[in-house]
């Protein structure tokens, strides 16, 4: 099933690039998103079989990130059947061919980093989601966006330069007489005969260089600008599917932590990072300017939640791991929102926007409540993960961790009701109703109602594999 998985975007993303006309490729993009959808369900029923020596093989955790990308891809796709004709009739360019080429490209590398247990291969599939994403965002060709793409290739290149650095320091650590291979289930299984020093320089690196990608502050400044200028749908993968990526990665340097008794070292650093990076979210999210930006910086306060998650162990890892379904159906939910807003208004401004809930209902309604997922507001699924995270700090009596969590998701909370309800109220500068299309609004709605879904009630499956994949971590469920 593992192969399948990988090669069915690959193929499809190579015969778009071939495909002559605009519908074939549409309808191709559907179909094989669905298709990977589907194949994605099956394996929730039945485990595939590791291949290549364990190179490939489909865990808990694994599958709860592919699970997510997957979902979110077939969302993205549906909205793209109304995005994409919009977007050739405003921009006056022909560049659908490279995007949907590029976009099943980005699916089918994302898929081999979540099914990759070898640390090389995970590192490959990596630096292929960002090759591969980077065209997406550089869709409009505007200066911006080739500036947003620019620093998106850069500083994700210094992220995964260090982290290939974390890989080489982990070979290291484990070559004492005999040749053990990068395979995470072998590196658990050597954990004792580990180099300490070793062994803690490279989780050093795989959570810097990893940590570029998901977003953790200091080196996280490629995220606002790649998130903001690229179209709605890839804003939504890339926040929603490709930062649990880049986190899957550190969770595997945290597996291996845990096998060779570094588990406490490796978690205090992913506190000080999360909340490090809940921090400079907040000072950014007091004042926004651009809601694609700001939506980018929610990102990065989440990101940092998910850190402190994880971090602090125990029950903190399978909350985590439920904070990280609600963000990517919240996040994904908003960013396809902001696409219409977009459409409509014509600007990312936030004091440019006016008047949704009159000028767009729907579109407006979908935002109020994209805005109350997002920022953890009950009862959506979000309150009940961050309250989880909070209560695992309170029982261990990390009483500066309860508080500073408190405080910067306060301040987040404020300075994105102060952008939302501006946007959301008053009178818009046009008397015309904007045009709300089915197609824009299903995807969205669906999602933020799997948001809200699990604010009340969590299916067997996804808590049997939450559970599951909290212990492949060390945590307890």
């Amino acid at each position: 099933m593992i192969v399948p998985l990988i090669v069915l975007p690959l193929s499809a993303g190579v015969l778009a690039f071939a495909l002559p006309h605009a519908g074939l490729r549409r309808g191709l993009l559907i179909l094989t998103s669905a298709g990977h959808t589907i194949l994605v369900a099956s394996c929730f029923a039945v485990a595939p079989e590791p291949l290549l020596s364990g190179w490939l093989g489909l865990d808990a955790p694994g599958l709860l990130f592919l699970a997510l990308a997957s979902l979110l891809f077939l969302a993205a796709s549906v909205y793209g059947l109304a995005y994409l004709p919009r977007e050739d009739q405003r921009a006056g360019h022909k560049s659908e061919r490279v995007f949907v080429g590029c976009l099943l490209l980005f699916l089918s590398s994302m898929t081999l980093a979540t099914t990759s247990q070898h640390m090389g291969l995970l590192w490959i599939s990596i630096e292929a989601t960002t090759l591969s994403s980077a065209p997406l965002i550089y869709f409009h060709r505007e200066r911006r966006s080739l500036e947003a793409t620019w620093k998106y290739l850069l500083i994700c290149s210094v992220g995964i330069a260090l982290a290939l650095m974390g890989t080489f320091f982990l070979a290291v650590a484990v070559t004492d007489g005999k040749t053990v291979p990068l395979v995470v289930k072998d590196l658990i299984e050597a954990g004792g005969m580990m180099h300490t020093a070793w062994m803690k320089a490279a989780f050093c690196f795989l959570l810097v260089g990893y940590g570029t990608k998901m977003g953790l502050a200091p080196l996280h400044t490629w995220l606002p600008d790649a998130h903001s200028e690229s179209p709605s749908p890839v804003s939504a993968l890339l926040s929603g599917a490709l930062l649990n990526c880049a986190f899957l990665g550190i969770l595997r340097g945290l597996q291996i932590c845990h096998g060779a008794g570094l588990e406490q070292f490796a978690r205090e650093l992913l506190l000080l990072f999360g909340i490090f990076s809940m921090g400079i979210a907040a000072v950014f999210l007091l004042r926004p300017v651009d809601f694609k930006r700001m939506l980018a910086y929610s990102s990065v306060e989440h990101m940092g939640i998910l850190a402190v998650g994880v971090g602090l162990g125990a029950a903190g890892t399978s909350a985590a791991l439920l904070h990280a379904v609600n963000h990517s159906l919240a996040k994904g939910m908003l960013f396809l929102v902001a696409g219409n807003i977009v459409a409509v208004y014509n600007t990312k401004s936030v004091d440019s926007v006016r008047g949704l809930l009159r000028r767009i209902p729907a579109s407006g309604f979908l935002w109020v409540s994209g805005f109350l997922a997002i920022t953890g507001c009950p009862p959506f699924g979000t309150f009940l993960s961050e309250f989880s995270i909070l209560r695992a700090a309170a029982d261990q009596g990390l009483g500066f961790i309860v508080a500073a969590y408190l405080v910067l998701l306060g301040l987040a909370f404020v300075g994105m009701a102060n952008a939302f309800l501006h946007m959301a109220q008053g009178n818009s500068k046009s008397s015309l109703p904007g045009k709300e299309r089915y197609l824009e609004l299903l995807p969205p709605a669906v999602l933020g109602s799997g948001v809200l879904l699990l604010g009340f009630y969590i299916p067997p499956h996804l808590t049997s594999l939450l559970e599951t994949a909290s212990r492949a971590l060390g945590g307890a469920p």
